[in-house]
Formats: C-alpha cells, structure tokens, sequence
C-alpha cells in the first residue's frame, strides 16, 4: 500500500462507524483493514455506505490534525467481505436483520470463509448453527434477499448519477420491482418515494433514452409544478399561465406543447382546469385529489350550516366575568351550528371556550375538544379543565388513555366539537374533519388568524372568515393580567406591523448581533448554558426556532451542533445513522408525517428510547406516552427537534424560545405571520438573536397569500 501524501492508493477495509455525514453526502467513516489497521476515510463517494460493509477505496492520503492519517476517497465499490474478519464484521453491524455480533461469530465459527456462500446458497444450512431455529433462518434468508437487493439498486442508481441514499427509500415502496421502475418509468417515483424531485427521476430518464419532448416527460413536469406547489407554498391551485411557464423552463421546451400536455392530463382526470372563482378572465390548474377535497369542504361545511341544531334552546346565563365580545362569542357558539372564534394572545379565547363548554354540559349535551396536535390537546384540556384529544384520534374513534367517562361514546357522537390552533387545519384534515360531524352538530372552530396557515395545503381558517354567511368574532380586547407580560405586548406590536420596543422586557428581549456563525454560536450557549442556569432548569425546556432550514443558522446545522452539545456519541452506545442524520438515545425528536398504521401524526414530539441495530429499529416514546417502533428504512419519517422551523412549532407552546433573526439568503422565510407565530409560542421568555435590519424586514413583510378557491366555492354554494 502506497501512503505518500500526494499518491494516489487502492484499499479494501470494512466500515466500522460513521463519523459524519453532512447535508451534500460528503461522509466521514472510520475503516478496519489489515495494513493500516484503523484510518479515517472521508469524501462524498461514500455516501450511503453503511458500518459493517467491505468497501474499494481509491484516494490519497493526507494527515488530518483530529483523525490523524485520512484517506481522500475519490473512488469507492462495495464488494462482498472474503475474509473470516470481514465477514464476521458485515454480520456483526446489524445490516443483515436478525444477527448480531455474537450470533455472527457462531455462523463464522461454523462456516468460515464459506459463510456469505452458505447462506446465499444453501440457507437451509443455517440450522446446523446452534441458536438458529426454522424462524430465524427465515428471517435472515429475508433480511439477506432484501439486503441484496438494496445493494445492487445502489449500483444500478450510482450508474445514472443518482444518489445511492435513495435505494433503500425505493426498495421500500417498489420491492422486487424497484430495478424496473427505475429504468422503464422513473417519472412514476416523483411524489410516491420521499426525496425524489423531478430532477432526479428526469435525469435517469433521459440516460435512458427518453427523448426531451417526451409527453411522458412534460406531463411529469407538469404534475411535479403542481404538487411542488402544493408542499413548498401551500398553494390548492396555479395558474394555467404559471403551470406553463414554469413546466417549460423545468423541460426547456416550448409552451405549446406544455398546454397540450395539460390538456391531456385533465382529459386523463389527473387535474382539474376551470375557471376561476375570483378571476373570470383567467384559468387555473388544480391536481385531482386537492381540487376534490376544497369541493367536498364547501359541501361538508354548508351542510353544517343549514342543519338545525340539536342543542336544547335555552337562554344563555348571563356572566359577569366575561367581555362584551366574548358573551357575543358564547351565545354565537350556542346558536351557530358552526362558528369561528379568533382573536391574539391575552384576549380571552381559552376562557370564552370553556364558558361555551361548561354552558353546553349544563344543558345535558355533550363536548368534544380537540386539536391538530398532542401538545395543542393537552394545553386546551389544561385550560378549559376538560378532557381534550388530537383531530386525528378523534377520526380514528380512538381515545386517548384515561378520558373517563366523557369519551366513552364516539367523541363524534357530541353537541359540541370544539377544534383549537384551527390555523392549522389543512385542506385534507379540514376536509375529513367536516365530513365526519353529524348534522346538528356544533362546530366551534377556535384559532388566532394571524399565525401562520398550515404545513400541509390551503388556508383554511383564513377563508372561513373571508366568507360573510360564516358566523365568527374576533376577540380584541387584551386583558389586564396579559398586558404585564413582554411577550402579549411584542405580538399585538407585530400584529399590527410595528417593532416591538427594543431589546425588551418581561419576556421579550432581542439581542443584536450581525455575522451568522457569531448568531449561531449565542443561540446554543444561550438554550444549552445561560438559560439553563439562569432560570434553573434543564435545556429541555428550551426550543430553538428558526426561520429557515438551510444556513449557519438554518434548522439543519443549528440541529445538527446543538444534539452535538447535548446528546454526543457515547463510547459503547448504539446509533445509527439515516442520511445526514445521526439517532440516538435521548434524541429528541419529531414526526414529519401522519402514520396512521403507528398512531402517530405530523409535529408530535417524542424521545428515542432505543436503538437496536440487531433488528435495524429504533423505539421513540411520545409526549403521550405511546411507545412506537419505526424501521431504520423508515427514518425519513422523523425529524430531530432540537432545532425546529417554526412551522412545525404550530400548536406548540414552550417555557422558553431561542430563535436567530438573521437575513442569510435574502431573508426569504421572513414574514409577519411566521415573526408572530415564533414569539406566540413562548410562555415565560422568548429571545431573538440577529440583525434589528432583519427583525425589522420581518415586521413590515407582508406574506404572499395562499391560491386556494374555498371562501369563493364556500360562499356560491351558500348561495345556491
């Protein structure tokens, strides 16, 4: 082996531990071999290389001042281990499902330089090992197949330039067809395998002969705008103009042929072209599934409204407690078969909600109240005193643990259903939600209209309130007992496209400083030690929000540093690596998606509990309690939450908040709704970092509005 710094060497070592791997793949591994017997190796061709593979390295060397001797690799092959230490290595990482270390020492004891051979072979051999059963040879035969199989689509992806961390995200959805979906209509992995854009399925396509003008192609461009659309801004619908223009810059290829291609997909039924609602004059493009769901939702909720209540009518007793506007809201609530209530912080919206409540169950009726999230349900149980569950286990007809006797029924079997943070109502849920309720029905629907609309398409709450026949009250008035607290004062402030008073008081403060790294740096002292000690609690009463993803102060790399403060690697203790991320015990962590099958939904919180590399799982535990199992192929499913945007934050409320205000990138995410949801989601203090420039580009930018046809389609309905 040549190990001149500046020459280029060959060398065949196994993975023993991922180092590192940051977001564009570049990988940091340390590596067994026989000469040497332990080096570093690093460079972006390791991407998705796993502890316990063999791998052919070709790089050079150079002297690294943390990992001593390193190679640069330029090259990398995945070949099968032939040695009995290599092989007993490839067993004993936990990649083949169902054998650990010591097991893979006894089928290498029994087997030797043979192993890989007998079980690729003659598997049937497998029982001549003693601790291996009929179950568990089963299960490593399995484990082995599939193992393989990821392994030669990472070859097959690798050779259309494609990354090979999304084999594995493929195999899961296509299986044994995964080789054929790629090369006979990669087109069909946009939408249907996370973290393939168009980009990438349009590159393998046209490596594969699909010529430019393909229909094929331009109708998937033409989809991919649409659902782009959709999970990047929100929007229900684009102009057809907008859909053109912007499918025939993704293809470069003439307009024309772009129409025609959407007419053939509304011909198909794949989208909807119709005259908009607001604008006669123009066309817009809906995809099928979104276009069906705001019809249904104007439906769903006429019939509410035009149903006759079944709440006994009685005069609502006068309370003294309570404002003007919120007796106003109490009686509306009473009367309406579906009413909003709106209204910022400090101005009565919890207490109006369990005088509506407590009203309702006086007369012998019964009360729901849910919300989007676990946390929102457990924060409007503690407030109105009642028992409260999420949306979707409502749906689901699955209540939550010790609800006593107020769930014992369906909770969609009530007279009231009072859904909280309704901002964060989505099309989709709003629309499953609406469905479900029973004519006469009350449905309450309470939320601060100035936050941010939801995560998932449409502004549902917004639109309600643009519709005059929706009965609704904003609540106004700040209450004296809120007026004390900084951050009450900063959000009216901001509401109202003003600075909040600088650097604040009483739970507000905003401490100035300009260069990013220096940002970053204060915001994980600030929520790792100097609130920690100063308040006299642990960190994880802190949450550190953020604008943005990306940067030195994006969710990403302020994640990333702060688990790397809190939660480091551990001599001895098991992780795991999926992509850029690294679990751990004590993690915590977030679901970025509804997974009905485990009971658990978009922006829960919960804790890694454990991390078995033996059966390539790891267990979290939520905030509610429930214990949940997720695959290591199913870990784009989580998000580390030490560092979230404040999206994701919706629903939530912490002790404290630490957030950077900075303007990297132009400052594009922000906005006055996202500012005002970030300081709404502080209960004692919340600090700003950054530049007083940003915060100010943040106050006064209004954000663009959502394209959605609900408050038009709702009010012609009405109408009709």
């Amino acid at each position: 082996m040549t190990t001149g710094s500046a020459l280029v060497t060959e060398v065949e070592a196994s993975v023993e531990q991922l180092v590192y791997v940051r977001e564009d793949e570049y990988t940091v591994a340390r590596m067994s071999a026989e000469r040497p017997a332990s080096f570093v190796a690093s460079g972006r061709p390791l991407a998705g290389v796993q502890p316990g593979e063999t791998l052919r390295l070709e790089g050079e060397w150079d002297e690294h001042p943390r990992h001593g001797s390193r190679l640069m690799v330029k090259r990398c092959e995945r070949v099968v281990p032939s040695t009995v230490r290599a092989i007993t290595i490839y067993l004993g990482s936990g990649l083949i499902r169902g054998i650990g270390p010591r097991l893979a020492h006894a089928i290498v004891s029994h087997f030797g330089d043979q192993t890989l051979t007998v079980i690729d072979t003659a598997p049937e051999r497998l029982l001549e090992v003693v601790g291996i059963g009929a179950v568990r040879q089963a299960q490593i035969v399995q484990a082995w197949a599939e193992q393989k199989a990821v392994a030669a689509l990472m070859v097959l992806l690798q050779g259309f330039g494609i990354s090979p961390l999304l084999a594995a995200k493929i195999y899961q959805v296509y299986g044994d067809e995964a080789p054929d979906v790629v090369t006979s209509d990669p087109y069909r992995l946009i939408g249907q395998v996370r973290g393939v854009a168009f980009h990438t399925a349009d590159r393998i396509a046209l490596r594969s002969g699909v010529p430019e003008h393909s229909p094929r192609r331009i109708a998937a461009a033409v989809v991919d705008r649409l659902e782009a659309a959709a999970a990047r801004d929100g929007h229900c619908y684009l102009p057809l103009t907008t859909v053109v223009a912007q499918a025939a810059s993704l293809v470069e290829q003439d307009e024309e042929l772009i129409r025609r291609a959407v007419d053939a997909l509304a011909a198909e039924r794949r989208v909807v072209v119709e005259t908009s609602l607001t604008d006669p004059g123009r066309s817009v493009v809906y995809a099928k599934e979104l276009h069906a769901r705001e019809v249904a939702l104007a439906a769903n909720l006429t019939r509410l409204l035009r149903a006759r209540s079944t709440l006994p009518l009685r005069p609502f007793p006068d309370d003294e407690g309570l404002h003007e506007d919120q007796r106003t809201a109490v009686n509306l609530a009473l009367t309406s078969t579906v009413t909003v209530l709106t209204g910022g912080p400090g101005c009565g919206k919890s207490h109006t909600v369990r005088v509506v409540a407590a009203t309702v169950r006086a007369m012998g009726g019964r009360v729901t109240l849910t919300a989007p999230t676990g946390k929102a349900a457990k924060r409007l149980s503690e407030l109105t005193g009642l028992p409260a569950m999420t949306v979707h286990r409502m749906l689901a007809h699955q209540p939550e643990p010790d609800e006593g006797i107020l769930f014992q029924e369906s909770p969609l079997d009530a007279d009231l259903i009072v859904v909280d943070e309704a901002s964060m109502l989505d099309l989709q849920l709003a629309t499953r939600l609406t469905a479900a309720i029973p004519a006469g029905s009350h449905l309450l629907l309470v939320g601060d209209s100035d936050q941010l609309p939801s995560i998932g398409p449409g502004s549902v709450l917004a639109d309600l309130l643009a519709v005059e026949e929706v009965p609704r009250v904003r609540l106004t008035r700040v209450f004296r007992q809120a007026q004390d607290s900084g951050i009450v004062r900063a959000a009216h402030r901001i509401r109202a496209g003003e600075l909040p008073a600088l650097p604040g008081r009483g739970g507000f403060w905003f401490e100035e400083l300009d260069d990013p790294d220096q940002v970053a740096e204060r915001v994980i002292h600030l929520a790792t030690e100097a609130i920690p000690r100063k308040q006299g609690i642990g960190a994880d009463q802190v949450q550190v929000l953020c604008p943005m993803r990306k940067g030195a102060t994006g969710t990403a790399e302020l994640g990333r540093r702060l688990q790397e403060r809190l939660n480091p690697a551990r001599e001895g203790e098991a992780e795991h690596w999926s992509g850029p991320a690294v679990f751990r015990v004590g993690d915590r962590v977030m679901p970025i998606r509804n997974n009905y099958d485990k009971g658990v939904f978009n922006g829960e919180s919960a804790t890694v509990t454990g991390v078995h590399p033996q059966e390539r799982r790891l267990e979290i535990r939520t905030d509610d309690g429930e214990s949940v199992e997720y695959g290591f192929d199913e870990l784009d499913e989580l998000t580390h939450a030490y560092a979230i945007s404040v999206h994701r934050s919706q629903g939530s409320e912490y002790p404290f908040v630490v957030a950077p205000i900075v303007a990297e990138s132009g400052g594009v995410m922000l906005r006055r709704r996202l500012l005002y949801t970030l300081v709404t989601r502080a209960k004692a203090w919340v600090v700003l970092v950054g530049r007083r420039e940003a915060l100010e580009l943040a106050v006064h930018r209004l954000g663009d509005r959502r394209n959605t046809g609900l408050s038009r389609r709702l009010a012609l309905t009405l109408q009709g």
